[in-house]
């Protein structure tokens, strides 16, 4: 399978293989005993579920990204990131190679681009109506 967005990991069969146990062991953080349990030893619980030493390196390093790498898959990944107390904005900082604070700076932005671009079209049907009443503004 090819990449169609340069520098994305495309989570494939190839993946999902790859990724088996530590996505196994992300559904398992469902319990919140298994979560406490892994809070308690984080080696040991990687280890009960046979993580790769690329997995255990990507979970200590507490790198989304490399654990995207090593097979995981984002909707497993978000349960063992809320361990480690990451939010979207820390994984979406991750993913953009910025700080925290950059990366809300940008999302803040962007909103307020979108925001200004809804103004200008409303007011823009507005006009529209108010010259052509009985066609919906067209």
């Amino acid at each position: 399978m090819t990449q169609d967005i340069p520098g994305t990991i495309m989570f494939d069969g190839t993946q999902a293989q790859k990724g088996f146990a530590l996505n196994r062991m992300c559904f398992s953080f469902n319990s919140a005993e298994n979560r406490a349990a892994f809070v308690r030893d984080e080696d040991a619980y990687c280890r009960k579920f046979g993580l790769t030493d690329e997995q255990r390196a990507a979970v200590r390093s507490r790198s989304v990204l490399a654990m995207i790498e090593a097979g995981g898959n984002v909707y497993y990944l978000a349960k063992l990131a809320g361990i480690f107390g990451l939010n979207v904005q820390d994984i979406g900082a991750q993913q953009t190679g910025t700080s925290v604070d950059a990366f809300k700076a940008k999302l803040a932005a962007a909103g307020a681009a979108d925001v200004a671009s809804d103004v200008r079209d409303r007011a823009t049907a507005r006009a529209c109506e108010s010259r052509h009443p009985h066609t919906g503004g067209q």
